[in-house]
């Protein structure tokens, strides 16, 4: 199997957190009605300084390319481009714990 379980953080800007909130009910959904990503359902979880880290599984690394040229992938994007800014999960301070501690969001 190719799976791939990704990480990602989302660091909402200023005046942003409620639209990224919305933005991240969405994510699963589109990836998932686009046929991209597995039944395994996402994990997201916020950080004390209001990033949203998220841990879902893509079908493939074909997948992760082919969200790179679907309409309605760039198009959610290009939402989640406005409300936040994708970060390394590196550079959230609970990372740096040996067991990190989020609240979690879904």
């Amino acid at each position: 199997m190719e799976e791939r379980i990704v990480i990602v953080g989302y660091k909402p800007k200023e005046g942003k957190t409620t639209a990224l909130h919305q933005l991240m009910r969405e994510h699963f959904a589109t990836l998932k009605n686009q046929d991209l990503v597995t039944d395994r359902p996402s994990i997201m979880m916020e950080a004390q300084d209001g990033t949203i880290i998220e841990v879902f599984e893509w079908k493939s690394k074909s997948a992760i390319q082919q969200a790179h040229t679907n309409p309605e992938i760039l198009k959610m994007w290009g939402k989640y481009a406005e409300v936040c800014d994708f970060i390394p999960v590196g550079q959230v301070a609970e990372t740096a714990q040996l067991f990190s501690e989020f609240t979690p969001f879904n």
